[in-house]
């Protein structure tokens, strides 16, 4: 039917020719991407047992932040990544809404979803090492945070499954991600309302014979139209706010375009769960470890903020020194001088913050007032660089010719969104 509206003449003779393009091509994505969804399966594979875990970074007795080896090298080819893919796609990423399939495959084919695997169930982890997720999140950012969230998102839900998953489940929903056939998949955790805080949710799952049934309206989900596997929040009867394995292809599941201000290469979604049905074995983890999930995505954000904040920091050097006003440049100026000096200042803060809370977080050490301290300086100094670089451009800051009215736009989600992405 879609060929022969394509081939019409009636489309030409009365100027519909790009209209009805639009309509089929939206037709035509959101059919297929439903359709790819609902292809997936998963193997169940029974087992209540507590499944391999990462082993905890032993203290080296010294506080050295310095990277290791192998963290430096990893971050010199993401970097490279970032830069010669996603700063240059970054504009037309965010026209589509979406993120090109080819930047994704480039991710799995160096590993970024396994990073937090185990070596025993095919990964790359020797250990527990959230210095390096915070690390790859800051190099990825650097290129374009709305790609970047979009690359990160499944590695976000074979992280959990690793962190928390009994062994059934990490034997179920692993091996996808383990053989290079990485599936579409988000950690779902914001809702639409005002002032939301994931620890009061109104997603629900209520406990029926052999599982519960969940209800309710999740906001932010990242490729959400795509989405084969989901790990949502919901409060489980019986246990509070938890952690929930849901398959895309199970009735009830609906998905919405959801696009934001800012991370529009994301493509976010809104998921709409309407009587879902899971078992008793989709419960991921314990409540306390849902509190540690929320943890380690504001980490995982903080460090999403430094690599875009770099950004800003590095456009607008470079701008005041070429940038000439009244015979000068304008960096000559002391105002301009001292905001810079300023953006540079926070930025270290920033930095040095959000990765302090990641090796307590890799020692199994308690890093909860460190995470708060870091998404309150990723928070208000990111959204201050953003707005700062804005300021400094000008009428350049505000138009679309120079990026850093975008990194703006994403900087802001630092301080709006849960879940989505974690280390």
């Amino acid at each position: 039917m879609l060929n022969k509206l394509a081939a019409s003449e009636t489309l030409d003779r009365f100027g519909l020719r790009k209209f009805a393009e639009r309509a089929v091509h939206g037709t035509t994505k959101t059919s297929f991407q439903a359709i790819g969804a609902a292809q997936r399966t998963f193997t169940k594979v029974s087992g209540h047992a507590q499944g391999d875990r990462p082993a905890a970074a032993q203290p080296s007795g010294v506080f050295d932040l310095t990277p290791t080896e192998d963290q430096q090298m990893m971050v010199e080819v993401i970097s490279e990544f970032a830069a010669e893919v996603l700063r240059p796609g970054a504009e037309q990423a965010e026209h589509a809404d979406d993120t090109p399939k080819e930047v994704l495959a480039q991710t799995a084919e160096f590993g970024l979803s396994l990073i937090n695997i185990p070596e025993s169930l095919g990964g790359l982890a020797e250990e527990r090492s959230a210095v390096t997720g915070v690390l790859v999140a800051e190099a990825l950012a650097h290129g374009d945070m709305g790609q970047a969230v979009a690359c990160l998102a499944p590695s976000a839900v074979a992280t959990a499954i690793s962190l928390w998953g009994t062994e059934g489940q990490q034997q179920t929903y692993l091996p996808p991600f383990t053989e290079g056939d990485v599936p579409a998949a988000a950690l779902v955790v914001a809702e639409p309302v005002p002032m939301f805080d994931p620890l009061t949710l109104g997603t629900v799952a209520r406990r029926t014979d052999g599982g519960y049934v969940l209800n309710g309206l999740k906001s932010g989900a990242v490729r959400g139209a795509e989405a084969e596997l989901l790990v949502v929040a919901a409060d489980v009867e019986g246990r509070g706010p938890s952690m929930v394995i849901v398959e895309a292809n199970t009735d009830g599941v609906a998905v919405a375009a959801d696009p934001g201000m800012g991370l529009r290469a994301a493509g976010l979604s809104r998921i709409q769960l309407t009587d879902v049905r899971v078992g008793e074995d989709a419960i991921l983890g314990s409540p306390e470890d849902y509190r540690t999930m929320i943890r380690l995505s504001r980490l995982a954000w903080a460090g999403l903020a430094l690599g875009t904040a770099k950004s800003v920091l590095e456009y607008v050097k470079e701008y005041v020194v070429t940038r000439e006003a009244f015979g000068e440049p304008i960096a000559y100026r002391q105002a301009v001088a001292f905001t810079v000096a300023d953006m540079a200042i926070e930025l270290e803060g920033m930095r040095l913050v959000t990765l302090k809370a990641a090796s307590r977080a890799e020692r199994g050490s308690d890093f909860a007032r460190e995470t708060a301290l870091a998404r309150r300086l990723a928070t208000e100094y990111g959204m201050k660089i953003g707005t700062d670089g804005v300021q400094m451009l000008g009428g350049h800051g505000f138009v679309k010719e120079h990026p850093v009215e975008r990194w703006y736009r994403d900087l802001r989600a630092v301080g709006v969104m849960e879940g989505a992405v974690l280390i």
